[in-house]
């Protein structure tokens, strides 16, 4: 399963049917929290995800999956490409930091990386997060809003 994420509708219907094409299953949200509070989370083999939104941003979001203990591969994808978030969630371990608008051979190519990832290592995943998501450099005020859900 493909997770995509996005506020603007266009984008994530336009990723959608890309990633469909390619014979991939996929779920789309709206906000990272909807992500965060869906029951996809578990079957999710790559999140493709906006890096601004309202709520939660992209970056705060791998943030808190990353203190979950979840290393699902992530794409970012961006409308305001800013070369020192790029830095962050490539050295947190994401796969793909991708410019909208995007070209879709370098989605393909960044989403095949990622489910090669993610078979390769398994994924692991765990819905803790306490201390570790300070660690991980979510604030404790995006902890707050999911600390305790067990999303």
């Amino acid at each position: 399963m493909i997770s995509i994420i996005d506020d603007d509708a266009f984008v994530r219907v336009a990723t959608d049917g890309l990633v469909r094409s390619l014979g991939y299953r996929t779920t789309t949200f709206a906000s990272a929290e909807d992500y965060l509070q869906s029951d996809r989370i578990n079957d999710t083999s790559c999140v493709i995800t906006d890096v601004q939104m309202p709520g939660l941003s992209g970056v705060e979001l791998q943030s808190v999956l990353l203190a979950w203990g979840d290393r699902t591969p992530m794409i970012f994808i961006t409308a305001f490409p800013d070369e020192k978030v790029r830095r962050r969630v490539l050295e947190a371990g994401a796969i793909g930091f991708l410019s909208k608008p995007f070209d879709d051979e370098q989605l393909i190519e960044h989403l095949q990386t990622a489910l090669r990832s993610h078979n390769a290592a398994g994924c692991a995943r765990s819905t803790a997060g306490g201390s570790r998501a300070i660690a991980a450099g979510a604030g404790p005020a995006t902890l707050a809003r999911f600390e305790g859900d067990g999303a």
